[in-house]
């Protein structure tokens, strides 16, 4: 009998009065980095500099308990939910002083790590005159790269799904070749950038497995995504997350689908940083 994960929707609260708020050393993350979920809210942590503020701890590349769901969490599923028989997935923001899970909801985590205990010094990576162009792009990223990626590596979905691929990477290739700074949104990095990045690693590490050589060739032909994914990569906050060989075994463990000729055809380096130049 399969279950379905609980979801634990809890919001960290900048007043104390409040059920959860944010104090330094209440809470603790748990993330596994081959998670591209889990990836951005790693990336989140690092960029905000948050290592001495919210305790992290990293989690096996593929689930080691019931139903695909991590040991390490069960103990903070069962004190949030009695009787919990189900996988304890991740990610996890839990609450140190009650053992209970605050949230498991990747969105949530991001915006209250971002604008709960961030200071004065970390990027604003929510800035509130971009809320709404965030949101527009993360859609894109979502369905129109991610969704479409999964849908053309199924063989019978035929060429519709490339081609929203490739219109989707278009659009961001031609929004990174417009002056105003090396970032999505200009010279300041976003939550935006996180995503996006993220979302590449995915579409190069992951997807390009299931991939035509030729519809790879067409997705690596965006001089100015992948130089952006190169640059980024420079950062630590980026670069110091990535766990490639964890992502490749999550991927395996869990993929029944056919390779394809494109799994021959890296677009990028992921191992080769380059210098960040002026661009970070």
């Amino acid at each position: 009998m399969s279950h379905t994960p609980p979801e634990f929707r809890g919001r960290i609260f900048s007043d104390a009065r409040s059920g959860f708020h944010a104090a330094p050393h209440r809470y603790h993350l748990y993330l596994s980095l081959s998670c591209p979920s889990c990836l951005r809210i790693a990336i989140t942590h690092a960029l905000l500099g948050l290592t001495d503020t919210v305790a992290l701890t990293t989690l096996p590349a593929v689930p080691d308990g019931t139903g695909g769901g991590y040991a390490a969490l069960h103990s903070a599923y069962t004190a949030t939910r009695h009787g919990h028989t189900g996988p304890a997935v991740a990610p996890v923001l839990r609450d140190r002083w009650t053992g209970r899970v605050v949230s498991n909801h990747a969105q949530h985590i991001l915006r209250d790590l971002a604008t709960r205990f961030r200071d004065g010094d970390a990027p604003e990576l929510y800035p509130s005159a971009a809320e709404a162009e965030i949101t527009e792009l993360g859609e894109l990223f979502e369905e129109g790269i991610n969704g479409a990626a999964q849908r053309a590596g199924e063989r019978e979905a035929g060429t519709g799904a490339v081609e929203a691929l490739l219109a989707a990477l278009d659009r961001v290739e031609e929004r990174l070749a417009e002056p105003g700074g090396p970032y999505l949104l200009g010279e300041s990095i976003t939550a935006a950038d996180v995503h996006l990045w993220v979302t590449l690693v995915q579409l190069d590490t992951v997807h390009r497995w299931h991939l035509g050589a030729d519809t790879v060739r067409r997705i690596a032909g965006h001089p100015w995504l992948w130089a952006y994914a190169r640059r980024l990569l420079a950062l630590p906050a980026f670069r110091d997350q990535l766990r490639l060989e964890e992502i490749h075994q999550r991927h395996h463990s869990r993929c029944r689908g056919l390779e394809a000729a494109g799994a021959a055809v890296q677009i990028i380096d992921w191992t080769a940083v380059e210098p960040a130049g002026s661009y970070v």
